[in-house]
């Protein structure tokens, strides 16, 4: 205690110095930690740089960015080219020069239409039923139609004749009927079986105008109506098939549309070997089939 006391300021110079050894120890590590935590966020930054640098197109580099954006640009719109021949229009019916469709040329090429399509069915061996008009009962006998209508109903005119040429293409057996969505106000006073609950969807790019067919055939019929709407050229896009026995359909009480009934099952091939061996029949059965299918229609460009 005497030795402080003679050497006070000595001690407390001392106390002072290791207190501020403390101090700058403290400032240092801490400061180190602040130096630490910005060289990693640098180093992000840089590595982050260095990636956007290997991109292509690098951003910046004399002009390579915007030439490549133009290539790719020009890809796009050949695309485009490409993909529109998948998707031409079907013609209306009718479809006059001047785009001017009136009550009696649309009256005059509905009744044209359903003659020719009903001669077509006949000539594919195609069962329709009895005096079938394709969906337009409600216009058949009319002269004068809903105002604002005519380009609606002879634009489904136009791909209600398509969707029929593919079934008489694929020789179906029998055509129960083709679903469409209403177009007129004259449509509330049809039969409610040419008509489906769905409209047409317009979007930014399209239309899409929906469908559903309803008809006989065995299978490889079916796979050759579907093929046809496939290789179409006019954005035919199958939404669904329902297929089941003929014959179950009847039963369960469905309706022939003044057709007779079903062809009965029929076997495509048989052989009938000795007593001593066994028989094998190979049967292919009659089939109804619900294909839902949308046409998907580009807009005009702008």
């Amino acid at each position: 205690m005497t030795w402080i006391k003679r050497n006070l300021f000595f001690v407390i110079g001392g106390v002072l110095a290791l207190a501020m050894l403390g101090a700058a120890g403290f400032y240092d590590f801490a400061s180190w930690k602040r130096n630490s935590a910005a060289l990693d966020k640098l180093n992000d930054v840089y590595n982050q740089l260095r990636e956007y640098a290997s991109h292509k197109p690098s951003p910046g580099r004399n002009g390579e960015n915007i030439q490549l954006a133009n290539q790719q640009t020009a890809q796009v719109r050949e695309w485009i080219t490409q993909a529109r021949n998948y998707f031409r229009p079907i013609a209306p019916i009718p479809n006059p020069t001047n785009g001017l469709i009136s009550n009696e040329i649309f009256a005059d090429a509905l009744h044209r239409t359903i003659d020719q399509l009903q001669h077509d069915a006949t000539n594919a061996n195609v069962a329709i039923p009895l005096q079938y008009t394709f969906s337009f009962e409600a216009q058949r006998s009319r002269v004068k139609f809903a105002p604002g209508s005519l380009n609606a109903l002879a634009a489904q005119l136009g791909e209600v004749k398509t969707i029929a040429q593919i079934l008489f293409a694929a020789r179906v057996n029998q055509l129960d009927g083709i679903q469409r969505a209403r177009a007129s106000d004259d449509d509330a006073s049809g039969p409610q079986t040419d008509y489906l609950a769905d409209s047409s969807v317009t979007n930014a790019l399209t239309v899409v105008t929906p469908y559903a067919v309803t008809f006989r055939a065995f299978s490889p019929e079916i796979a050759q109506v579907l093929a046809g709407f496939a290789s179409s050229p006019h954005g035919f896009v199958v939404k669904s098939i329902n297929v089941q026995p003929a014959g179950m359909v009847q039963a369960g009480g469905g309706s022939d549309m003044g057709m007779g009934a079903p062809p009965p099952t029929m076997p495509a091939s048989g052989f009938t070997p000795g007593r001593s061996g066994p028989q094998t029949v190979l049967q292919e059965q009659l089939l109804r089939a619900t294909i839902e299918v949308e046409i998907v229609k580009l807009l005009p460009k702008s």
